[in-house]
């Protein structure tokens, strides 16, 4: 088990300086801070996850408008869900709401569970850092945080090595982390420790000369904040290859298939794909109605977390299709559907009017 670093301050101290930065510099207007209920805190938390404030806010506010509560977005269309996140990423954070929603609405009477880290942590895609962000702000209760800002933070005050990744220095981080949560002004301080890392102790350019734990933080004494906290040791991304099938019909429709509820871009709804022309080919021949292949597209690459998706879009006109799965529809761009779009595919999509391709897709 891994001893916790020996604290810099008393937690007294370290709330009081925190709360003093944050009660001049801090966010005190963020969407949902105002009504700050369990239900918008967790959705902004969900959010903010690998996504910065300022893209998340209009985001948020669109999902609140039609998702007022939990029990509006438990009942709502998963591909409603998908298209208001469109945009923001790593959709599995998305699908893992709107479960997490229904199985709050089907067992906790349409209320998160916010008694204990332990209880919200049983629901889809929610970690100990974000129930213990949703608790904190949402009913005052003490429950320490640990998010990417809190943790950049810490291991700076304390010259933690190692990339906090790691099992061992995230136990440390977090025995940190719980040593200097307060009792009192829960919702603030939560606040307060993400602001700090995200405005002051950034990952670049950290203000250290105004920062209120100069004289004690370890890694400015020795004169080199930023190397703390350690990179992830890299890896080369490995890339794969797809072919995309951008059929449009005689009234410039666009053929879309909606992916597996799970793995890449689960849910959501994509070109056909294929790994081979000979794949392509044998699909159009049992489907296409008149087929009519254009030139390929230039080639281009989407970066996922663990490898890179080279994509090359391969036009075809058709006058129908037939036999086709009952997964697909017809995709209208001058008058779109709500549908939730693997970014790619919307990025190819915007290039198109009726009747007519585009053949620069663009980086996506």
């Amino acid at each position: 088990m891994a001893d916790m670093p020996t604290p810099r301050l008393t937690a007294e101290e370290f709330y009081r300086r925190l709360i003093a930065w944050f009660d001049e510099y801090g966010r005190h207007d963020l969407p949902w801070q105002s009504p700050r209920s369990a239900y918008r805190v967790w959705v902004s938390e969900i959010m903010l996850q690998q996504t910065q404030v300022t893209t998340v806010i209009p985001y948020f506010e669109r999902f609140m408008a039609r998702f007022p509560t939990l029990e509006s977005l438990a009942l709502a269309p998963q591909d409603e869900v998908l298209h208001l996140w469109t945009g923001l990423g790593y959709y599995a954070r998305a699908r893992n709401l709107h479960k997490a929603a229904q199985l709050a609405l089907a067992e906790h009477s349409g209320e998160l569970p916010t008694t204990s880290v332990e209880a919200l942590t049983a629901l889809p895609g929610i970690g100990r850092s974000t129930a213990g962000a949703i608790i904190a702000q949402s009913t005052g209760q003490r429950a320490a945080i640990l998010d990417g800002n809190v943790k950049r933070s810490l291991t700076r005050l304390h010259a933690i090595p190692g990339w906090p990744g790691k099992p061992e220095v995230e136990r440390k981080l977090w025995m940190l982390a719980e040593y200097y949560t307060p009792s009192t002004r829960l919702a603030d301080f939560t606040q307060a420790m993400m602001d700090f890392g995200a405005t002051l102790c950034k990952r670049s350019k950290p203000d250290c000369k105004v920062c209120p734990f100069n004289d004690v933080c370890l890694a400015y004494t020795q004169g080199e904040p930023q190397r703390y906290p350690e990179s992830k040791p890299k890896k080369a991304l490995p890339t794969r290859s797809t072919i995309m099938l951008l059929l449009q019909d005689s009234q410039g429709r666009v053929w879309l298939e909606q992916r597996p509820p799970s793995g890449l871009w689960g849910g959501l709804w994509s070109l056909p794909q294929f790994e081979k022309h000979s794949e392509l080919n044998d699909w159009l021949e049992a489907h296409a109605v008149s087929p009519k292949r254009q030139p390929t597209m230039p080639s281009f690459h989407h970066t996922f977390s663990h490898f890179r998706l080279e994509i090359t879009p391969q036009p075809v006109s058709c006058d129908r299709l037939s036999g086709v799965r009952e997964s697909g529809v017809w995709y209208d761009v001058e008058n779109p559907r709500e549908l939730g779009l693997a970014a790619p595919v919307k990025a190819l999509l915007s290039q198109l009017t009726p009747f007519t391709l585009n053949l620069t897709p663009g980086r996506v």
